[in-house]
């Protein structure tokens, strides 16, 4: 863990230097971003139980 510790300090002292302030921002996260992409056909019995499972639940 040490060793770790030490080549991330290593890497953040001296590379971070180099790297424009733009490239230190966070990826916003772009949740919702696929919203209405995959719309799929549900039939009309979906929520009814599956008929493998009949005999399970008599």
């Amino acid at each position: 863990k040490q060793e770790l510790l030490h080549y991330a300090k290593y890497l953040m002292e001296n590379y971070s230097q180099d790297m424009p302030v733009e490239q230190h921002s966070v990826k916003k996260n772009r949740s919702g971003i696929l919203k209405g992409t995959f719309v799929l056909p549900l039939p009309d019995d979906f929520d009814e139980p599956l008929e493998d499972f009949k005999q399970y639940m008599e």
